[in-house]
Parts: C-alpha cells; structure tokens; sequence
C-alpha cells in the first residue's frame, strides 16, 4: 500500500474508532426505550453530517459499526462477553470493515499478488494466498461477501470473508492419537512422532530486540512524570512491535502447518482438558505468605504462554471437523504420572522431565515422559473417559469401552 494509501486507511481506522466511542456514549446517555437500532442509525447518520472526520469513512463501514456494536450488547446479555466499553486510541486494534464484496472488483494480478478495490482509498495491491472466488469461479454459492482492513505493528493486511458451499466430509477412516503438549517439547503423539520447533526469532534479531528494549528503557528513564512520549522512543517502540509481531507470524504459522498435517494424517484427535488459565497463575502469594520461585514460576508461565496451547486445540477442533475427523478431551490429571504399561501411578515415576521409569517391581518400563503422556491421554479416551460441555463446566461421560483400533 502506498503513503497515501496508508494514511488514507489509518484515517478511517480512527474514525471508526470514534464512531464506536460516540455511539457508546450516545447508549450510554439514551433511556433503555430509546436505544434502538433505528434511533442509533440516525444518530450515526448526523454525527456524519456535523463532523467532517467521521465523513472519511464510507456509509457501509459506519452501518458495519452499529451492527457490531449491538452484536456486542447481544453476546454481552447472552453470556458469551464481557459488556462493550470505549476504545483506547492506542490500546485498540485498528480495523476497517467492508461489508460489501460487490465493489470490490479483484483482480489477480499473477501468481503472488492480486489488486482489490478498497473504499475511499483506490486500488490496492495484496498478497495472493488462498484460492478466491472471482470472475467465473464465483456464483450464487461460491463468492466473496466482504473483508476488513486490520492493521498490525508490520502494517496493514486484509481478509476476505468468502462464502462457499462445502460438501459433508466421509468419515475420517485414520488411527486414533493422543497428543500430549509442554514446553520443552510442544506437541508428542502417542504414536512416538514428536512436533517441535526452534526459536521465532533469528540470533541477529534476538540481538536487536535486546539492544531495542535496552534502548526504550533507557529513554524512558529520563521521561519526566506526565511527559509525552518522544518520536524516538515511539518509533524504538514500533520497532520493538515489529520484531514481536514478526515472531508471532511465524509460531500461528507453524501451528496452521502442525495442526493441518495431524487432521489429515488421524481420524480421532484426543487432548488433555488443560485450565490454562490456573496454570499461568503468579506464584508470588502475599505479604503475610510469599510464594517461593517466584522468578523461576514467571519463566513457566511466558513459556506456557508462548505456546499458546489453546489455539493449537481451536485449530484441531476445526480442521479434524472439515476432514472428517473428531477431536476428544479427557481428564488431565494423572495422566504424566501413570505408567502407560502396566497401569501404576505414583510422583516417584517421572525422574525428570524428559524420562519416565516405572517404579513398579513388577514392570521396571522406562521411556520418554511426554510420550509415555500421550499414550496415558489415548487411553482415557478408549475407556469412555471424554469429556462433554455441559452448562459451562466439564463432565464426565463414560461410554462403551471401545475396542482400541491397530495403528495404520
């Protein structure tokens, strides 16, 4: 996108962004009887015509802020999220919605990059890397309904909202797995197959991110209480956003690749039930009781973190679902210290985090511990032992024992 292109989307971006504020505020100030999709749509419409900078962003895209605004009041009374509140100019994601996907007029330029008609903005060039439906692959079934403008520290993207007709998957006829994840090493199936990964970052970017970070604590050391920020510690901050932004494109990449070969390769996805949330808790207690290891806690929490085991679930859960496949949870505790041999548990098992020995006289069975995990994880599974939603909280369901299946 060119300067004025990128000027012009940033223009909307805020405008949007103080269209949702005024609104907010207009809900805020209105009696419940008045707060009204017809009364907010004229309340939109002459806040357009007093203020000259709500005029840069196209009608369809100020419409598409009222629509997301009640669906957020609507998830908000239906449970799903917490109540709507004002947008922070530089604590909010900047984004552009189109609604419409009739104007948009793509065209594929050649095999990388495409051309896409943005609203008060031109014609802007884009990275082709997904197959579209445009030109005589669209139809009434197969077609581009929209996309939105979403701005990130490496600069401005879009994402197409595309409407296809999927055929139901056959049933997904590969073995069943269990996958236990960690730290050290991100994902083992039970099978012995292993999925890790290096650094996000290379040795000469680690470094500048170091020397950034420096920098930035530097300058701000000298910041005087209430101080604007400077230019120069702004734009070390945008650097620093840069390289963070950079690595975190490449670990949602390698979890796309991952998750994308394990739904194609197994027909039965089993997954430990894990509250992530309990288990980046801060260890550091209070005044009166304090918590030990607490640097050591911080480090296993960012790591945990980093691996952001959640996503990697929502991932499975949706690519096994197209190709066929199911996905299962089944109770984590237990699971890393119950030999997957013979059946006992105790603490003594796991030597380290790397080896398992059974402390059982009779089987003495030793072997890698996340492994040995997974194989505990499938187990659960082909006893009944899954877990449904039910109201909020997990359940336990046990089912038929099922005849365990021979890996193909």
């Amino acid at each position: 996108m060119s300067p004025t292109g990128v000027a012009k989307a940033d223009d909307q971006a805020h405008a949007a962004r103080t269209l949702w504020n005024l609104l907010h505020a207009w809900w805020r100030m209105m009696p419940k009887e008045k707060r009204t999709l017809a009364n907010a749509d004229a309340a939109i419409r002459q806040a357009r015509e007093d203020i000259d900078f709500l005029a840069v962003l196209p009608a369809q895209a100020a419409q598409a802020v009222l629509k997301t605004y009640f669906r957020a009041w609507k998830n908000c009374w239906e449970g799903r999220a917490a109540a709507p509140d004002f947008k922070a100019r530089f604590h909010t994601v900047m984004s552009v919605d189109i609604p419409q996907g009739r104007d948009l007029n793509i065209t594929r330029v050649h095999r990388r990059w495409g051309v896409v008609n943005v609203p008060k903005v031109g014609r802007v060039r884009f990275r082709w890397t997904k197959d579209l439906p445009v030109g005589k692959r669209a139809d009434a079934e197969n077609r581009i309904t929209g996309a939105r403008l979403v701005k990130d520290a490496l600069g401005w993207h879009i994402a197409f909202r595309v409407q296809a007709l999927e055929v139901k998957p056959e049933p997904h006829q590969g073995p069943e797995v269990g996958i236990d994840v960690g730290v050290t090493v991100p994902l083992a199936l039970s099978d012995g197959t292993t999925y890790e990964h290096g650094g996000w970052l290379t040795g000469k970017e680690k470094a500048t991110l170091l020397h950034l970070e420096q920098r930035a604590a530097q300058r701000k050391r000298y910041r005087r209480p209430g101080e604007r920020t400077s230019r120069r510690l702004r734009h070390t901050y945008d650097r620093i956003a840069g390289l963070r932004a950079k690595a975190k494109r490449r670990a949602l990449d390698w979890q796309h690749k991952t998750t994308t070969n394990i739904a194609r390769t197994y027909g039965t996805v089993v997954v430990e039930a894990l509250t992530i949330t309990n288990m980046v808790k801060s260890d550091k207690g209070t005044i009166e009781e304090p918590g030990k290891n607490v640097a050591q806690k911080a480090g296993l929490n960012r790591s945990i973190a980093a691996e952001a085991w959640g996503r990697t679930v929502a991932l499975l859960v949706y690519k096994t679902a197209r190709l066929g496949g199911t996905l299962h949870k089944v109770p984590a505790p237990g699971t890393s210290l119950r030999c997957s041999a013979c059946g006992f548990t105790t603490p003594g098992n796991r030597e380290s985090q790397a080896v398992f020995v059974c402390k059982n006289p009779d089987c003495g069975w030793s072997g890698n511990a996340d492994h040995n995990g997974a194989r505990n994880v499938l187990h659960l599974y082909r006893m009944g032992l899954a877990l449904i939603p039910a109201a909020g909280r997990a359940v336990v369901r046990r089912a038929k024992r099922v005849k365990p299946t021979t890996a193909r």
